[in-house]
């Protein structure tokens, strides 16, 4: 078998804004003059999620998918990545909760509760699927004065009016408005749902700031009392975090148009010597069974309610396992594939403890696997030959260490928890007696008592193997060691 290398191979991804593929070398690697080894950085912004209700799948997805590309870029570049994700926390569907919830209480009160406990159930459940916090995590509301001045930048320079109390972006002071996603300005009119309000001069002109009453959240600006609209709050955070020129920008396919055209265009028309981000990432969307995900479908679920029927392991890996750019359809075929080879690795994992072993730090992962993700990170791919490797070392059971360090350990990269392999309170030594049980129940014949253990190691989530040698028990994805208790 291969070693587990790192090569010199470089990193390649597909640019949404140009449609290539094509090596990528950060900004800061190739500046001239050259920047100094030790303050060079490769910085990436994903957009986050808007704090009103619990995370859906969908929102899962950019998470999970950038999480992956962080720990590839970690790898390449250590100690040099800046990885950004906000959070949208003003937001008139987070005003509408918060209303609803919290009458009593000021605007702005209200919505800091409600975006409180929706920021701590998001973190709770991208950790269970293995997503590392970001380096930063800024909150909209934190960065309004960024966002009011860089709106006093592009009025002045002749790219936003106000009207009626609104500040709107004049789409047609920038030249380059639709070459991000492709598309028309006047095909743009024709097909999209536009708000064609009176005081817009023309129909794609979009918000950059609107008006507030008394009960809806609000600041002092040049305009008056008001909030921001939603794509200038990343245009602040990303110039704030990152600068005016950065490496990667991320989010959802669904973001390409508008949200991310407008970023483009109000960034480079308030800084017009800079380019905002180079490169741009949008992973697809997730069908449920064919059909889109939707409320009124009745197949609309949220990580919480999969969290309840699966480890947080098996969700990560559906989301892996499909290129990035590609839809993912949500099937229970997938959920068994991803069951199964949960299974294996974390039967590989517990062989992997009881054998001593212990992680190196950092963690590096095999070539083939890495191959791949330097491939325009080709995630499904990864899972491919993480699955060849895992087949390699998964019989006999007796396998040779080195076989099974690169499974283990690059699963481990990847972000799987593989955390049913932990021993607990003497876990190893109760599943060991009940095989034990077991093996002397079928030797007396007392195959009633053999298959009430057996049944006990299945509903604790173990594998059980009965061979010539005795019967052994590994932890699979299920593995709950709550019903340890049922084995006495």
């Amino acid at each position: 078998m291969t070693a587990p290398i790192q090569d010199s191979h470089p990193i390649r991804l597909r640019n949404s804004a140009t449609g290539e593929l094509a090596a990528f070398i950060p900004r800061d690697w190739r500046a001239e003059p050259a920047i100094p080894a030790a303050d060079r950085r490769v910085g990436v912004y994903l957009c986050g999620p808007t704090v009103y209700d619990r995370a859906h799948i969908g929102n899962a997805r950019p998470a999970v998918v950038f999480d992956v590309l962080r720990r590839l870029l970690a790898l390449t570049y250590p100690g040099q990545v800046r990885f950004v994700r906000n959070f949208t926390d003003v937001e008139d569907k987070i005003n509408d909760r918060a209303a609803e919830r919290f009458p009593d209480l000021a605007p702005l009160d209200a919505i800091a509760r409600v975006t409180e406990e929706t920021i701590a159930w998001y973190h709770e459940d991208m950790a269970a699927l293995g997503v590392a916090i970001p380096d930063d995590e800024p909150r909209a509301t934190a960065y309004v004065p960024e966002m009011v001045a860089m709106i006093e930048t592009l009025v002045a320079r002749g790219h936003a009016y106000e009207a009626e109390g609104h500040v709107l972006f004049d789409v047609g002071s920038f030249p380059g408005y639709g070459a991000l996603s492709g598309r028309d300005t006047e095909d743009m009119i024709a097909g999209a749902r536009v708000e064609v309000a009176p005081y817009k001069k023309h129909p794609m002109d979009f918000v950059l700031w609107k008006p507030s009453t008394e009960t809806q959240p609000g600041w002092p600006s040049p305009w008056g009392r008001g909030r921001p609209g939603w794509h200038i709050e990343c245009s602040a955070m990303a110039k704030a975090l990152l600068g005016t020129d950065f490496d990667i920008h991320g989010g959802g396919s669904d973001l390409l148009f508008p949200h991310h055209e407008n970023e483009r265009a109000q960034s480079c028309c308030a800084d017009p010597d800079h380019g905002f981000a180079e490169v741009w990432m949008h992973n697809g969307m997730i069908r449920v069974d064919g059909r889109k995900m939707s409320k009124s479908l009745g197949n609309f679920f949220t990580v919480h309610d999969k969290r309840a029927e699966m480890s947080g392991d098996v969700i990560r890996y559906i989301l892996l396992n499909a290129h990035y750019r590609d839809e993912l359809d949500w099937t229970e075929d997938r959920v068994e594939q991803a069951r199964a080879a949960l299974n294996r690795l974390n039967r590989l994992a517990d062989r992997y403890r009881r054998a001593g072993m212990v992680a190196p730090d950092p963690l590096v992962p095999h070539a083939s696997v890495l191959e791949r993700l330097r491939d325009d990170l080709d995630t499904h791919g990864a899972l491919a030959a993480l699955h060849a490797l895992a087949s390699e070392a998964i019989n006999p059971a007796e396998t040779d260490i080195e076989t099974l360090r690169p499974a283990v350990e690059t699963a481990r990269w990847l972000g799987f928890a593989l955390e049913t392999a932990a021993d607990g309170d003497g876990d190893d030594a109760r599943i060991d007696a009940a095989c034990a049980r077991l093996d002397a129940a079928r030797a007396d014949r007392n195959y009633a008592e053999a298959d009430r253990i057996r049944a006990a190691l299945d509903a604790a989530g173990l594998i059980v193997q009965t061979t010539k040698a005795g019967t052994t028990a590994e932890r699979g994805a299920g593995f709950d060691r709550t019903r340890l208790e049922d084995l006495t």
